[in-house]
């Protein structure tokens, strides 16, 4: 009897000990890990996100409630003066953050522009450099020995050395995008980074469609309360498969479609996980890839979303308290009406893609200039469901 007592009492210290390993493993990583996840309340103040009309390009600006600015993106070059204005028209004389999604000049060639003429602290990007030589060049004899030399002066290039070189002259502190890491904006406003998560993707992986620098853009997400909002640069379907796989919360309200409306992005499932209300497309009504693609157009219809498009509707802003107010938890202000079709795709002059040997935008040359619709009056739209 005395045996099956000591038998007992070491099985019952055991419990005691497993019990407290699972406690102590709670206090000291789960509990933290739990706090971390968890969203701030919103303070009620104002959060803006301005989606900024810079023809075939990005460019977001975001204004916190306390204050705080965040740039995503900077169009393409030529394009940063637009960005200023609109800087000026919002009172924003600092930027907090300038975050590059990717190296292509529609994204970037207008950042030197802005570093030049504004303070800015910190400047983040995906850490991934443009390609050094353009695919038409690879396996041509002629260009043997000289690729290194040619590719130095695409203006893919180009737009990345100013980049950089406007990044040092501004003396802003630069970092590589981690996944998973957080900027608190204040007033409970969080931006979160889901992507690039490496390894990189390679050109070799995007035999699918698609291309390996906008596959490895910077995937942003922005919450504040009730409100969110998907900002994935020009991420491809590649990338949306891999952050699903991730398991990573990709529910919002509101989702900026990623590359400009591309085929080669915004898939079903893509669609299926986030649930989008609205969507908008940062794009021109003159570009030569077809932005933005019947296909997508399709599937995003499919969806059930409201559609906002650049090119037709010009600026779009998204305003926000962060809590559902009469049935209305956010309201959209566009710089002008549409009478065209906001579901019409556009037929492609050049394939977006590695496997047809994409050519980035920017050094493809000019795009030809067409007549844009008549303006007329502002409008304005308001969501909560």
């Amino acid at each position: 009897m005395a045996r099956r007592g000591r038998g007992c009492g070491c099985a019952v210290a055991a419990v005691v000990v497993f019990l407290g390993g699972i406690a102590a493993g709670y206090f000291y990583f789960l509990r933290p890990w739990m706090k971390k996840q968890q969203l701030p309340p919103p303070s009620g103040k104002e959060l803006q996100v301005h989606v900024l009309d810079v023809g075939q390009g990005d460019a977001i600006l975001i204004i916190s409630p306390d204050g705080k600015s965040v740039l995503i993106d900077a169009g393409d070059t030529g394009r940063g003066k637009v960005v200023l204005e609109a800087m000026s028209r919002y009172s924003v004389t600092q930027l907090d953050y300038l975050i590059a999604t990717h190296a292509h000049p529609d994204h970037i060639g207008g950042a030197d522009e802005v570093l030049i003429a504004t303070k800015v602290l910190n400047v983040i990007d995906s850490g991934v450099a443009p390609q050094t030589q353009s695919p038409s060049q690879e396996g041509n004899k002629n260009t043997k020995g000289k690729a290194s030399v040619n590719s130095v002066v695409l203006p893919t290039t180009k737009a990345y050395l100013e980049f950089l070189d406007a990044v040092k002259k501004n003396g802003a502190q630069y970092s590589k995008a981690a996944a998973g890491e957080k900027y608190d904006l204040g007033g409970g406003a969080i931006l979160t980074v889901l992507a690039p998560i490496e390894p990189f993707f390679t050109r070799e992986q995007m035999k699918a469609g698609g291309n390996s620098p906008n596959a490895n853009s910077v995937v942003l997400r922005l919450d504040y309360g009730e409100f969110s909002m998907l900002l994935p640069g020009d991420a491809e379907s590649q990338t949306e498969e891999r952050l699903m796989n991730k398991e990573t919360n990709l529910g919002a309200k509101i989702l900026k479609v990623a590359h400009h409306g591309s085929k080669y992005a915004t898939s079903k499932n893509f669609l299926d996980n986030v649930k989008p209300e609205v969507a908008i497309i940062s794009d021109a009504e003159n570009n030569r890839y077809g932005h933005p693609s019947q296909s997508t157009m399709d599937r995003l219809k499919a969806a059930g979303v409201k559609i906002f498009r650049t090119d037709l509707n010009g600026e779009i802003t998204i305003l926000t308290n962060g809590k559902t107010k009469d049935g209305k938890l956010y309201e959209i202000k566009s710089a002008r009406e549409t009478k065209s079709d906001v579901w019409a795709g556009r037929e492609p002059r050049k394939d977006d893609s590695d496997r047809s040997g994409f050519i980035a935008y920017g050094d493809y040359g000019p795009p030809p200039r067409q007549k844009r619709e008549k303006a007329s009056k502002a409008t304005s739209w308001s969501a909560g469901r």
